[in-house]
């Protein structure tokens, strides 16, 4: 597991096609990644779903934000 308190970190993923970056702190990253496996998706394909639950908020997140929200939710 990564330090509890450190910056966030960038990273590139692709999005339908396209890619984009999330910055995300590294504990996220490690949650997300270990999400993804208990869900049996590639990472890329849990932040496509992700992506796509937030855009059908009436007001959406940013998508780190989401992110963040989706894995406290889960937990």
């Amino acid at each position: 597991m990564s330090p509890l308190y450190h910056p966030p970190v960038k990273r590139s993923v692709e999005i339908a096609g396209h890619k984009t970056s999330i910055s995300l702190e590294p504990v996220f990253w490690d949650l997300l990644k270990a999400a993804a496996v208990q869900e049996g998706l590639p990472l890329n394909a849990l932040v496509a779903r992700i992506d796509a639950e937030r855009l059908e908020a009436e007001i959406p997140p940013g998508l780190a934000g989401a992110i963040r929200v989706w894995l406290v939710s889960r937990a």
